[in-house]
């Protein structure tokens, strides 16, 4: 009887627990949901090419990415953020042909085929507008493409081809991030300084090649990364007005300690800089960037790679010693010229004129290809039937240093919520 009246109590008890629990969840759930924010971006492109390099290159349509934010407030301190990417329709293993291998080669590719990819997992602390500390996976702020990541922010239906040739674009890593914005008159927004520091994970020079310089040496083809040697690097802007700015970044790292095996071991050391600047001022945009990167030892760094495993999937081609090139651009909106009646709607015409050379100088026996310095002239039109939604067309002439013509139409079109 005393056992069972044990029992009684404890149901009892437990009820009164479970009505209390319940009212505090449903409190508790309320608060976690508040917290929550969501945005997203994507972007859909078709492209015509006419190319001496590959006459029979196909035309292509691509649905490029979908990009989804998830954020939450644990408090007004504390922010953490999360980038899932959608890249070119989904995953899946696909076979490419690359007519520039010797024979023509064809090649079990997955992340061309397609991929979901966790771009973005960190915690940012806001201790002070001044002094911000960011740790986990995140945005590389390098340039003006890092920035400049929406479809609206940019012009082409593609990102500049100097970020989005010798560079890794869309740069993610792991790491710490120091930032923070400092005002410089009291009392008013603009303007201010905002500066980033980074030490993250940093490249695998396997990776790097003759056509794409370092972008293939950014960490993505294994679980987990290397991080035997870490990378360090700096941003700073003055920012004058609202999405205007002009600054600069210095970043270095030796990559040799993040090679999956140690077949190379001298020091690989890459550095490089940058220049960018920004304004978009109704109705006037404008972009301008300029980069300028060495690698070190990067004779013996070519030779090395050229005996790397065919399994490995990489390049194998000797790489330069420096990499350079710039890029200017100019966009004005004609529709109030157009038509003043037409509110919320934008058409842009712009004109984009780059250089680069991923070989700009070599070291010892390398050579220098000139088929790897690229001038690019393209023109174009935006229009934006809403702030966030943009249709995209472009043509871009693309001349190498060997002659060579490479000619690209390009259609699309981009959205962010």
């Amino acid at each position: 009887m005393v056992k069972q009246g044990y029992i009684f109590i404890v149901l009892v008890a437990s009820c009164l627990t479970a009505f209390q629990v319940n009212g505090q969840v449903d409190s508790l759930s309320k608060n976690i949901w508040s917290g929550f924010r969501v945005n997203a971006y994507g972007v859909v492109n078709y492209y015509a090419y006419d190319w001496e390099t590959l006459p029979n290159r196909k035309n292509a349509l691509d649905p490029e990415r979908l990009n989804l934010y998830l954020y939450y407030d644990f408090s007004d301190l504390i922010e953490f953020k999360s980038e899932i990417e959608f890249e070119h329709g989904g995953t899946g293993v696909t076979m490419a042909f690359d007519p520039l291998e010797e024979f023509g080669e064809f090649e079990q590719e997955v992340e061309k085929g397609g991929e979901v990819v966790l771009e973005q997992i960190n915690l940012l602390f806001k201790f002070h507008k001044a002094f911000r500390v960011r740790v986990g996976k995140m945005r590389f702020y390098m340039g003006n493409a890092s920035e400049q990541d929406e479809p609206k922010e940019y012009f082409t239906a593609y990102r500049s081809e100097v970020e989005n040739t010798i560079l890794p674009l869309g740069w993610y890593e792991t790491g710490f991030e120091l930032s923070g914005d400092i005002p410089l008159s009291a009392g008013t927004t603009y303007p201010f300084l905002s500066y980033k520091a980074y030490v993250v994970s940093g490249l695998d020079n396997t990776g790097f090649s003759s056509y794409n310089w370092i972008r293939n040496g950014y960490q993505t083809r294994f679980q987990t990364i290397n991080a035997d040697n870490l990378a360090y690097a700096a941003r700073l802007d003055y920012v004058f007005a609202d999405e205007s700015l002009v600054g600069f970044n210095i970043y270095t790292g030796n990559p040799t300690g993040n090679r999956p095996k140690a077949d190379f071991t001298a020091d690989s050391w890459v550095t490089y800089g940058d220049l960018h600047f920004t304004i978009d001022k109704h109705p006037w945009r404008a972009r301008a960037y300029g980069m300028a990167g060495h690698i070190q030892n990067s004779e013996a760094l070519s030779a090395a790679n050229r005996n790397l495993s065919n399994n490995l999937d990489v390049k194998r081609t000797p790489v330069g010693k420096m990499a350079a090139g710039a890029y200017g651009e100019l966009a004005y909106d004609i529709m109030p010229l157009l038509n003043k009646d037409i509110k919320g709607h934008q058409l842009y015409p712009f004109v984009r004129a780059e250089w680069y050379d991923s070989m700009f100088q070599t070291e010892g026996e390398v050579s220098k290809n000139p088929r790897y310095e690229r001038t690019v002239y393209t023109v174009g039109l935006n229009y934006f039937p809403h702030p966030n939604i943009v249709f995209k067309g472009h043509f871009a002439w693309r001349k190498l240093g060997s002659g060579e013509q490479e000619n690209t139409f390009a259609l699309g079109f981009g959205f962010d919520i």
